[in-house]
C-alpha cells in the first residue's frame, strides 16, 4: 500500500452536514483510510492508496455527492516533439504528478493543456517534469499564480450570491410590502380580489425558483446520498409554505364559499408568498455574509502569499536578466537592491546590508547580513546591494513551507470539533421530525390554530434550525488563531496542537540555546590598579588571536573594536590556556593551573574568582610580566527576554523547569538567574525524554521547548513539543509548535494565543448548540401559545426564524474574527 495525501478546495458546502457528506462519500471508496473535510476552509485533506486510487477518482466521488472542485489549466509550448509517441510519452509522465488531473498534448499545435489542481502543484512542477522527460518549454513572460483559480472561483460564488440576493430583495420586497399593507386593511376592498393573490405567487415565484433553486440542488443531492443538510431544511421550509399558498389561491377561484366572504367584506385564506420568499431572500443575505466574514478568517495566509517576489534579477552567463520567480534555479546567483525583496531563500556571497524579517521571524529589529549569512526569502533589504547564491527555490523556501504548515494546521480538526461533528451528523434528520412532531401537537392540542397555525410553526421549526453554526464554530477560530500565529512567528503544526497548549500546566526549558544564548561571552573583567579594563582585555584578546578554543574567541570578540597586538612566541598550554609575548610584555592566559605552573603572584585575585565561579562563570586569569594582572569572566549568558519570558509563564500558572547537562551548581546558579521553579542537572541529552515523561507521571501537562534537533525525543515525549527556530528552520518534524525567532517570549505569546482560541471556540459552540437548543422550541410555539400571540407575529415569525438562522453562523464568524485583535 503506498499512501498519498492530497487536499482539495470544495465549492458549495453549505453548513455541517455538507462536511458529513463529503467525508462519508469520499470514505466508501475503497483505498480511501482518511477524510477531512474543514466547513472553514472549505478545503478537504485525504489520504488514499496510491495504486488503487487517483486525484481524478477523489474528485469525481466530490462531484458525485454534489459539490465542485475548482480546477485550473495551465497551457504551454512544447518543443522537442517528433512524433506521436513523444505525445504519450509527455501525458503519462505528466499525469504521474500530484495534483494533475488531466493532461493533452497536441503534437501540431506543439501545445500541452494540463488541468491541475490549484495549490496542489505548481506551474515549475509541471515544467520540470516536462523537461524531465526529456522535451522543453517556452515560457511566458509571467508565470501562472495557482492561487488565483481557487481565489476566482470563491469570488465567484460570492458574485453569484450577491445576484441572487438582488434578484431576492427586488421581488420579495414589494411582496412583502403588499402582504403587509394588506393585512392591515390599508389598501382598500380591492385587494381582497383572488386576483391580488395570484399577482403576489407570480411575484414570488422567480425567487422559490431562481434565488432559491440552488436550495432545491443541494437538498436532492444531499437526500440523493443518504443525507440531509441546510439546503433540505430552507428547501421543505420554502415550500411548505409556496405550495399551501398555491393551494389557497387556486382554492380562491372556485370556491364559493370564498366569493361570498369577499362579498361580504371579508378577507379570503390567507397566503403565505411572502413568508417563502422573504426566507429564501434572508438566508442568501446571511450565507453572502457569512462567506464575506470566511474569506476574512484567512485574511493571513493571504498576506503571506503576497509576500512573495513575483520577479527575480540572476545573474546568467555574465548577464543580468530579470525572470520570473518560477524561472529561479537552486544555484543562480541573484542581486538584490536595496529596498527589494529577496525573492528566493540563499546564501550572501557578496554585500553587507540590514534586512527586516520581520514578515516572516516577527523579529521587529533588521538584521545583519555580510558574507556568509543566510536570507529568507520575502523579506526586504533595507540598505547595501546584496548578492545571493539561491539554496531554496519554490516549495522549498522557509516562506513556502510557512504557508503549508499553516494550512495544515487550518485544514486539520481540533478534538473539541468531534461533538459538534457527531451532533451534526444527526440534527437536520432530527429537525426534520421535530418540525413534523411539532405540526402533529398543534393540529391535535390546539384545534382553534387550524391547519395555519400549525403549517406556520412547521415552517419556523424547519428555516430556524441551523446547523451552519455547529461546524464554523472551530474551524474559523482555528483559522484565524493559526493566522494570527504565523503573523507572530509562531506556527502551529495541526488544531490540535494549538487545543493541546492551552491544557499546559508546566513547561520544561533546554538551557543552552533557549534560556541561554549557547555560546560563551565575556561577562566581567575585574583588574588591578596597573591596568585599566581595555588595557587588560586588549592584552589578553592580542594572546587569544592564535587559540581556536572558544573561551580564547569570546574574548577576542569581546575586544573586536579594539586595536589588537600581533603575538609572538605564542604557545598553547593543554587544559591550561596560551602564552605569548605582546608589545614586548609577556602574557599569560588561562586557568588558576596554569598561574600555578608559572609560579604567577595572584595579587589576591583568588577571592574575585571564587566569586564569579560561584555565578555560573568560568574564570580566566590574565597574568602580564610574571604576576596576576586580572580576571576575566566568561559565561553562556541568558538571553535578552528570558527572564521576562519565564515570568509571563509563571503568570499562566505554569511551572517552569529547566534541563541542562550542567553541573548542579551551575545549573543552580543559571535557575536562580532566569527565575526558573525546577532544575534538572547533568542530564544527558539522551535522557530528556525521561525527565519530560517523570512530570508527565506526577500529574502534569508537559511543554518541552528546544531547538528541535539534539531535544526531539523530548519534543516527541512532550504533550506539546514547542522548537525554537532560526528563520528558516520550519519544517522541525519532531515539533508541534516551531517559533521562528529564536526568543522565548514566543513561548507565552503561543501559549496565551492557544487559550484565546479555546476561549473562542467554547463560545462559538456555546451560542450555537444554545441558539439551536432555545430556538427551535420557541420556533414550535413553546413560549407564546396561539391564544394571546398577536396575529401579526404569528405570521412573520417564519421570517423571523429565517432571519436568526441566517445570522446565526455569521455572528460565529465574527467571534472569531475578534481572535485577529487579541495581544499577543
Amino acid at each position: 500500500m503506498t499512501d498519498k495525501q492530497a487536499t482539495l478546495p470544495i465549492v458549495g458546502m453549505t453548513c455541517a452536514n455538507c462536511v458529513a457528506t463529503i467525508e462519508k462519500g469520499l470514505k466508501k471508496l475503497d483505498g480511501v483510510t482518511f477524510a477531512a473535510v474543514n466547513l472553514a476552509t472549505e478545503k478537504a485533506i485525504i489520504t488514499y492508496d496510491n495504486a488503487k486510487l487517483k486525484e481524478v477518482d477523489l474528485i469525481e466521488r466530490v462531484k458525485l455527492v454534489g459539490y465542485d472542485v475548482p480546477t485550473t489549466t495551465l497551457e504551454l509550448a512544447i518543443t522537442g516533439m517528433t512524433c506521436a509517441n513523444c505525445v504519450t510519452t509527455i501525458e503519462k509522465g505528466l499525469k504521474k504528478l500530484g495534483g494533475v488531473i488531466d493532461a493533452n498534448v497536441n503534437l501540431a499545435t506543439e501545445k500541452a493543456l494540463v488541468t491541475v489542481v490549484p495549490g496542489q502543484i505548481a506551474r515549475r512542477d509541471v515544467v520540470k517534469q516536462i523537461e524531465l522527460i526529456g522535451y522543453g518549454v517556452v515560457e511566458a513572460a509571467e508565470a501562472e499564480d495557482m492561487e488565483d483559480a481557487e481565489r476566482a472561483a470563491r469570488v465567484a460564488e460570492v458574485n453569484r450570491q450577491q445576484r441572487l440576493l438582488i434578484v431576492g430583495v427586488i421581488f420579495s420586497l414589494p411582496l412583502f410590502l403588499l402582504s403587509m399593507l394588506r393585512d392591515f386593511n390599508l389598501l382598500g376592498a380591492w385587494a381582497m380580489q383572488p386576483w391580488v393573490n395570484a399577482l403576489m405567487w407570480a411575484i414570488a415565484t422567480p425567487v422559490q425558483f431562481y434565488v432559491g433553486w440552488q436550495y432545491y440542488v443541494g437538498g436532492y443531492k444531499a437526500l440523493r446520498n443518504g443525507s440531509a443538510n441546510m439546503d433540505v431544511l430552507v428547501a421543505l421550509g420554502s415550500s411548505v409554505a409556496y405550495f399551501y399558498s398555491i393551494y389557497v389561491t387556486i382554492s380562491g377561484f372556485f370556491v364559493s364559499a370564498n366569493e361570498e366572504a369577499m362579498a361580504s367584506g371579508a378577507a379570503p385564506h390567507h397566503v403565505y408568498f411572502e413568508t417563502a420568499a422573504v426566507i429564501i431572500t434572508l438566508i442568501v443575505l446571511g450565507k453572502l455574509l457569512e462567506a464575506r466574514a470566511k474569506g476574512q478568517t484567512s485574511e493571513a495566509i493571504k498576506k503571506l502569499m503576497g509576500l512573495r517576489a513575483k520577479t527575480a534579477r540572476v545573474v546568467r552567463d555574465g548577464q543580468e536578466i530579470d525572470l520570473p520567480i518560477d524561472q529561479v534555479e537552486v544555484g543562480d546567483v541573484v542581486l538584490v537592491r536595496p529596498g527589494e525583496k529577496i525573492p528566493v531563500d540563499g546564501l550572501t556571497l557578496e554585500g553587507a546590508s540590514a534586512v527586516d524579517e520581520s514578515m516572516i521571524t516577527g523579529e521587529s529589529l533588521p538584521v545583519d547580513k555580510t558574507p556568509g549569512s543566510k536570507v529568507i526569502g520575502a523579506t526586504i533589504n533595507k540598505q547595501g546591494l546584496l548578492k545571493i547564491e539561491a539554496t531554496a527555490v519554490g516549495r522549498q523556501t522557509a516562506l513556502a513551507q510557512i504557508i503549508k504548515l499553516v494550512e495544515q494546521a487550518q485544514g486539520s480538526k481540533a478534538p473539541i470539533q468531534k461533538i459538534a461533528d457527531q451532533v451534526a451528523g444527526a440534527f437536520v434528520p432530527a429537525v426534520i421530525v421535530i418540525a413534523i412532531a411539532t405540526f402533529a401537537i398543534w393540529m391535535l392540542a390546539a384545534p382553534e390554530a387550524g391547519f395555519v397555525g400549525a403549517m406556520i410553526r412547521l415552517v419556523a421549526v424547519l428555516v430556524i434550525a441551523c446547523p451552519c453554526a455547529m461546524g464554523l464554530a472551530t474551524p474559523t477560530a482555528v483559522m484565524v488563531g493559526t493566522g494570527k500565529g504565523a503573523e507572530k512567528g509562531i506556527l502551529f503544526k495541526s488544531s490540535t496542537a494549538l487545543e493541546q497548549a492551552h491544557k499546559l500546566t508546566a513547561i520544561v526549558l533546554d538551557k543552552t540555546g533557549t534560556i541561554t544564548r549557547g555560546e560563551p561571552t565575556v561577562t566581567d573583567v575585574a583588574v588591578n590598579g596597573h591596568f585599566n579594563r581595555d588595557e587588560a582585555l586588549r592584552l589578553a584578546a592580542s594572546a587569544e588571536r592564535g587559540s581556536e578554543h572558544p573561551l580564547g574567541q569570546a574574548i577576542v570578540k569581546a575586544a573586536q573594536a579594539m586595536t589588537l597586538g600581533e603575538p609572538h612566541d605564542f604557545q598553547s598550554v593543554t587544559g591550561m590556556g596560551v602564552q605569548a609575548t605582546i608589545d614586548g610584555r609577556k602574557v599569560l592566559v588561562g586557568n588558576l593551573k596554569l598561574m600555578e605552573a608559572e609560579k604567577i603572584a595572584l595579587n589576591g585575585f583568588e577571592v574575585e574568582a571564587t566569586r564569579l565561579q560561584g555565578e555560573a562563570k568560568t574564570a580566566m586569569w590574565l597574568a602580564v610580566d610574571g604576576e596576576a594582572a586580572g580576571v576575566i569572566a566568561v559565561a553562556d549568558t541568558i538571553k535578552e527576554g528570558s527572564r521576562e519570558a519565564i515570568a509571563a509563564m509563571k503568570k499562566l500558572g505554569l511551572r517552569v523547569a529547566m534541563i541542562t547537562g550542567d553541573n548542579q551548581a551551575t545549573a543552580n546558579a543559571i535557575a536562580k538567574e532566569a527565575g526558573v521553579d525546577i532544575v534538572f542537572a547533568e542530564v544527558l541529552p539522551g535522557d530528556k525524554a525521561a525527565y519530560v515523561k517523570k512530570l508527565q507521571d506526577e500529574g502534569f501537562k508537559v511543554g518541552m521547548v528546544g531547538d528541535g534537533i539534539n531535544d526531539a525525543p523530548a519534543l516527541a515525549q512532550a504533550d506539546v513539543g514547542i522548537a525554537i527556530g532560526t528563520g528558516t528552520d520550519v519544517a522541525m518534524e519532531a515539533a508541534d509548535v516551531t517559533l521562528m525567532r529564536g526568543d522565548l517570549r514566543s513561548v507565552p505569546q503561543a501559549l496565551h494565543l492557544s487559550r484565546a482560541t479555546i476561549t473562542t471556540i467554547k463560545q462559538n459552540l456555546f451560542w450555537a448548540f444554545g441558539y439551536n437548543a432555545i430556538l427551535i422550541p420557541v420556533a414550535a410555539g413553546v413560549l407564546y401559545p396561539f391564544d394571546w400571540a398577536p396575529d401579526i407575529f404569528r405570521q412573520l415569525s417564519p421570517m423571523l426564524a429565517a432571519f436568526a438562522m441566517a445570522f446565526s453562523s455569521v455572528s460565529v464568524v465574527t467571534n472569531s474574527l475578534r481572535l485577529r485583535r487579541v495581544r499577543v
